[in-house]
C-alpha cells in the first residue's frame, strides 16, 4: 500500500517542522488528528483545510474540506459552508504531485495556520503503526501559552 509523506509547518514560522508519513487511505480526519499530536496539542477544536494558502481569505478557497461539514451531516445546526467532508475526503484525494500544498487551519478561535505539502511517496511497512512522525525540527509552540495579566 502507498503512503503520502508530507511535510508540515507552522504558518508564522518556518523553524517548526514535521514530516508525518500516512497510508494513502487515510481521510482528512485522521490526519488533522495526526498533525495536531505530531505538534503536541490537544485535538479538541474544528479544523478545515484550504487551497489558498493565506492567513485571511482562506475561506475564499477554491478546494476547501471543514469538519462543520461532518458535524452538519451528524445532525449540528450549523451554517453550511461548501467545504467538502474530512471524514469522507482521503489524502490521496486532495494531493495528487509532490509539492502540492494546503493550509491546515486548526481552531478557528485560537487560529493555528500550518502548511501542508506533499514531498514524497512511500511504501506501508507493515511492521510500522501509522500515521508516524519521520521527523522533527524544532521546538512546538505551545498550544495554550500563559497570559500574563
Amino acid at each position: 500500500m502507498q503512503t503520502y509523506i508530507f511535510k508540515s509547518y507552522v504558518f508564522r514560522t518556518k523553524s517548526v517542522v514535521r514530516n508525518i508519513e500516512v497510508p494513502a487511505s487515510t481521510n482528512l480526519y485522521k490526519f488533522a488528528e495526526a498533525i495536531i499530536a505530531a505538534y503536541g496539542f490537544y485535538f479538541d477544536h474544528c479544523f478545515g483545510f484550504f487551497s489558498t494558502i493565506a492567513e485571511t481569505r482562506y475561506f475564499d478557497s477554491d478546494r476547501k474540506y471543514e469538519l462543520f461539514t461532518d458535524l452538519i451531516e451528524e445532525g449540528d445546526d450549523i451554517e453550511p459552508t461548501g467545504a467538502g467532508s474530512v471524514k469522507k475526503t482521503k489524502v490521496s484525494d486532495v494531493w495528487k504531485n509532490v509539492g502540492e500544498k494546503m493550509l491546515f487551519l486548526f481552531d478557528y478561535g485560537d487560529n493555528w495556520p500550518f502548511v501542508v505539502e506533499l514531498i514524497g511517496f512511500g511504501v506501508k511497512d507493515p511492521k510500522a503503526k501509522y500515521p508516524r512522525v519521520v521527523k522533527r525540527v524544532g521546538k512546538a509552540p505551545e498550544q495554550y501559552p500563559d497570559v500574563e495579566e
